[in-house]
């Protein structure tokens, strides 16, 4: 019961009954107390990036795009950035290589998404180098298309592909650039956070931990004629220090060791079957474009293709400080293999009941001076009480509309340890739904840990609640926490994830 009261807005006696369904998910309930906990996570601002940093594994980019990354930082505050690109999801077989040259200048922690320092770069060379005749004639050919009058002849027709040999794309001596064609910016590094924690040892003869440092660099925009211009308010995956970093990681030693012209081959990976059942829930405090900070619980019952899905929305990076939860509900198809992106899983969910609960004063106000009529009963909402905004047809100050169809990406993946990852499509930039097939991801958000196996699923809502200071009686009050006025601003605009 104990447990219950800190995990749930139940009354003592409700708890006790609850208690023996919620032991049937104790990892789930323990890594969401995890994450609100911190999850032993320390972010210095502003961050040292003096070293290189390595992807983890074969990363997906809307386009699709797969690629990896490893970038190397200098303490005179110039960079040299190697992008690896490859025709298939387990980037094993190279296309091309982009080697970029330029300085970075670390400026003010950003005023939009918490916990970032914002960051000027100036470009000074972007190289490619063609790993196969392939592709050198796939990228000439956009360039000779799409670039202005200085690049149309960067390629003659009918060159033959020389291995090694580096094509300028961009000189800031020359004023040449001729990387649009190929979606190319580096605006990722105008959004920078370091994050560090410790990983235990898992061996039987080690105790301890060890340190593992993360960058995380801002995010790409879903849309391809977007990103040019697109300035980051969230994250891509993160890249680990090659020097402190998860293990194992198998890839982190073969992209370490890659350069333009030796670019890093990850093993071949099969594609897992979609198995959904069970319970999933996020593997770290997830952040989203538009000052949206959330940890995500999702339970598939694959006996009937229901799913339920639990969205924990925060204030702060850390996601200490809950502003409010949406519980969603419904049904889903059965999934068919992506011909867009492969290795992905195309599947459609029909969301048919929702329930809201705020967890702060600002988010109460903002309901409750929402339009009559338009989310759950008016003016009636208070911190730490759910509602059901189905009646309403959803809740349009939180952008819910009731029913709704929403068009998905999946797939599946075991990491190094042989835990099962969930990976779900990316939410569009511009903070919409993907509503219609056209609007379908094409590439992923972070990754959700199975915590349950099928046969361990239940439906007792987890609702994470704030402890705050004891009121009179001794028992944990939800205190009113300090929001700025701009999350105030993005919740009237923001789409539920």
């Amino acid at each position: 019961p104990a447990a219950c009261a800190v995990l749930t807005p139940l009354s003592p006696a409700a708890c006790a009954a609850a208690e023996p369904a919620l032991r049937w998910e104790p990892r789930c309930r323990q890594q969401l107390r995890h994450l609100q906990d911190g999850a032993g996570i320390a972010a210095r601002l502003p961050p040292r990036l003096e070293g290189r940093w390595v992807s983890t594994g074969c990363e997906v980019r809307p386009g699709p795009e797969f690629l990896t990354r490893s970038y190397l930082f200098y303490a005179n505050r110039l960079f040299k950035a190697y992008q690896f690109y490859y025709w298939d999801p387990s980037c094993h077989d190279p296309s091309y290589s982009l080697v970029i040259k330029g300085k970075l200048r670390l400026r003010q922690a950003s005023w939009i998404t918490r916990g970032a320092t914002e960051a000027d770069y100036h470009l000074h060379k972007v190289g490619i180098v063609f790993h196969s005749q392939k592709a050198m004639q796939e990228v000439a050919s956009w360039i000779n298309q799409t670039s202005s009058e200085g690049c149309r002849g960067f390629l003659p027709p009918g060159r033959t592909w020389t291995p090694g040999a580096l094509y300028e794309l961009l000189s800031a001596k020359t004023e040449r650039d001729c990387t649009a064609a190929l979606g190319f910016a580096m605006h990722e590094l105008s959004l920078v956070r370091v994050e560090k924690h410790f990983q235990p040892l898992v061996q039987p003869q080690q105790s301890g931990s060890r340190l593992v440092e993360e960058l995380y660099l801002g995010d790409i925009h879903t849309e391809w004629g977007e990103r040019l211009h697109y300035r980051p308010t969230g994250y891509q995956q993160p890249l680990q220090s090659a020097v402190h970093h998860m293990h194992p990681c198998p890839a982190c030693g073969i992209v370490y060791r890659a350069d333009e012209h030796h670019p890093p081959v990850l093993p071949s990976r099969a594609q897992l079957p979609m198995q959904l059942s069970g319970s999933w829930v996020s593997t770290h405090c997830e952040v989203r474009p538009a000052v949206l900070f959330l940890t995500r619980y999702f339970i598939f019952h694959g006996n009937n293709h229901t799913w339920e899905g639990f969205y924990y929305h925060y204030s702060d990076p850390l996601c200490k400080q809950p502003t409010f939860t949406i519980y969603a509900s419904g049904h889903y198809t059965q999934g068919i293999a992506s011909s867009r992106v492969r290795g992905g899983t195309e599947l459609a969910f029909k969301v048919t009941q929702a329930r809201v609960t705020p967890m702060d004063q600002v988010t109460v106000m903002m309901l409750n001076s929402s339009e009559p009529g338009s989310c759950g009963l008016t003016k009636s909402w208070s911190a730490g009480m759910e509602q059901d905004i189905t009646p309403t047809n959803g809740c349009l100050a939180l952008g819910i509309k009731l029913p709704h169809t929403e068009y998905e990406l999946f797939k599946m993946e075991q990491d190094t340890r042989d835990h099962s990852l969930l990976y779900v499509g990316e939410r569009p930039t511009d903070g919409s739904s993907p509503d219609s097939p056209a609007k379908r991801p094409t590439s992923y958000q972070a990754p959700l840990i199975q915590c349950a196996g099928a046969s361990e699923e239940f439906s007792n809502y987890v609702s994470l609640k704030y402890l705050g200071k004891k009121d009179a009686n001794g028992n944990k009050a939800l205190t009113p926490l300090p929001v700025a006025f701009l999350l105030f601003i993005a919740l009237l605009f923001l789409r539920w994830d």
